[in-house]
């Protein structure tokens, strides 16, 4: 189908508005990843991680659109485990699964342990590059993930890429917003921790075929998430009154 015909089909447009509200879901846990990554940064470091961050999930998703021939055959099997059968698309969804739960738990116990000194940020080339080189393996796992999904609810390409270029303009604008509230309030850091558990944990599951509704596990951090903005409002009421 041509981009005329395209602009002028009713069905085009409605599935491009559903393929980027999904997109944009899906890029929820991209983003709380990179929010909480980088919030040990300096600002303007910091700033500049996420710009890479966002950058490469933006390529990542293109060049697996480009590659749908080949995205298609890593869903093909490659050995049984546990009674599921087991493609490369498992695999990597079952590494990055494991990756999310190791980091999640490292950051966790590296908030609970701190040191009553404060710390001062990480601006050291070195921990950049691997703050970078962490961002690269969860953008190709998140961007796996959405665009396999994109590909079983739409059949045009162009309406996949405008979708996906939609869904990262959204994303680029909340970056900044998000890693800056995680970084000034200390207890929606260790929720988003929680969260990045529980999607590495959802995402082992789907590797071994026992799919978690994402409904369930979004419905799970909107509640939190909501409870906890309760709270930072609480604490900032009574710091006003105590003025």
């Amino acid at each position: 189908m041509n981009v005329a015909a395209l602009l002028t089909d009713p069905n085009a447009w409605a599935a491009l508005v559903t393929l980027t509200v999904l997109e944009v879901v899906l890029g929820i846990d991209n983003l709380v990843f990179i929010a909480v990554l980088t919030s040990r940064l300096a600002p303007d470091k910091a700033r500049r991680a996420r710009q890479i961050g966002l950058s490469l999930a933006f390529v990542f998703r293109v060049l697996m659109l480009a590659g749908l021939a080949w995205l298609i055959g890593l869903t093909a099997p490659l050995f049984t485990i546990f009674g599921a059968v087991i493609s490369w698309r498992d695999i990597v969804l079952i590494g990055g699964g494991l990756f999310l739960i190791a980091k999640a738990t490292y950051e966790i116990h590296a908030e609970v342990e701190a040191s009553d000194e404060p710390a001062e940020p990480r601006s050291t080339v070195r921990a950049f590059s691997l703050i970078v080189l962490q961002l690269v393996l969860v953008d190709l796992v998140f961007s796996l993930d959405s665009i396999i999904t994109a590909i079983g609810m739409v059949e045009e390409l162009a309406i996949m890429i405008a979708a996906v270029v939609i869904a990262m303009i959204v994303m680029y604008a909340a970056a900044g917003p998000v890693g800056d509230f995680i970084a000034e309030h200390p207890t929606t850091k260790m929720l988003a921790l929680a969260f990045l558990m529980l999607i590495g944990v959802a995402l082992v599951a789907d590797g071994f075929k026992f799919h978690i509704p994402r409904g369930y596990i979004y419905f799970a951090m909107a509640f939190a998430g909501a409870v906890e903005a309760c709270n930072v409002m609480a604490k900032r009421n009574r710091r006003r009154r105590r003025r």
